[in-house]
């Protein structure tokens, strides 16, 4: 009786061993989500190597005649705001929507966005505070002299060039906007951090504001309720983006518009989405057609 329970619990033991092995294995079928590609570009004002992080749109092809536009990101690094302002534009571009026009996304990934987009400040503690700033000018010919003809000569691109840039990079698309104005076609400037050295930058004169300056130019401010800045020298962030918009607006140009966007439900942290979103619906207004 002790021999045939023995041999029983060794039957039952065993039986689920051999049922694991003759098991057959599943075969992973999941490949990569691509989203987009990740280009390169050897830097010789900056003397270092950027990242580019590029969606191309949907039937794009290098063999192909179509020309697209394209928008250059700030603060463009997979983890900031590349993979959700790629999604904007796809979204947008659904063929239920089309609202914009198909468009390549260039996100320029960041190395150190206060050196980039902040030109000198006379300020010592904004000098003491962030040592590394100053140098927007060398990142502006990175742009011009560069990263475009990078672009056109690679990809199949149109006239039409929108920048984008908020906090930070708002303040440095500002500045392009007012020094070089003719860089981009289209700019979405979000909570601009026009406190840095104390807002002198709207004091800056710009060929914008002639009533000779020729190339259409379309600028979106958008700001949220974010209230006082993290300068020394007390300023708000509503305030200043009013003060911007009512300086384009004195332009004698008829060939810029202006669009002013202020979100009370965003703030700082909340607003570039929304933002961008709202940007796409006024840059790009939709013609109904008449019945």
């Amino acid at each position: 009786m002790k021999l045939l329970t023995t041999i029983l619990l060794i039957t039952i033991s065993t039986t689920p061993t051999f049922a694991q092995t003759n098991k057959p294995t599943q075969k992973d079928e999941s490949k990569p989500f691509v989203l987009g590609v990740i280009d390169e570009i050897q830097s010789t004002i900056l003397s270092e190597k950027r990242i580019l992080n590029i969606y191309l749109p949907d039937g794009y092809s290098k063999s192909d005649t179509i020309k697209y536009p394209v928008v250059y990101l700030l603060d463009g690094s997979a983890d900031e705001d590349f993979i959700h302002v790629s999604g904007l534009f796809q979204f947008n571009n659904f063929s239920w929507i089309n609202r914009v026009p198909k468009s390549i996304i260039v996100g320029i990934a960041n190395i150190d966005r206060k050196r980039d987009f902040t030109y000198p400040t006379t300020l010592q503690s904004d000098k003491k505070k962030y040592p590394t700033a100053g140098h927007s000018d060398k990142f502006a010919d990175f742009l011009e002299k560069e990263l475009q003809p990078f672009i056109e000569k690679k990809y199949k691109t149109n006239s039409s060039k929108m920048l984008i840039g908020q906090s930070l990079a708002g303040l440095f698309a500002t500045e392009i906007l007012l020094k070089k104005p003719t860089l981009f076609s289209k700019y979405i400037i979000i909570s601009p951090s026009l406190w840095w050295d104390n807002g002198s930058l709207l004091n800056q004169s710009s060929a914008i504001l002639q009533d000779n300056f020729s190339q259409k130019t379309d600028v979106y401010i958008g700001v949220g309720k974010e209230g006082l800045t993290p300068g020394d020298i007390p300023r708000v962030m509503e305030v200043d983006a009013n003060l911007l918009t009512e300086k384009l607006l004195k332009t004698k140009s008829k060939n810029v518009t202006v669009y002013f966007d202020y979100l009370p439900q965003e703030d700082h942290g909340t607003i570039t989405h929304q933002a961008i979103f709202n940007a796409l619906r006024l840059l790009y207004p939709v013609v109904k057609k008449v019945e």
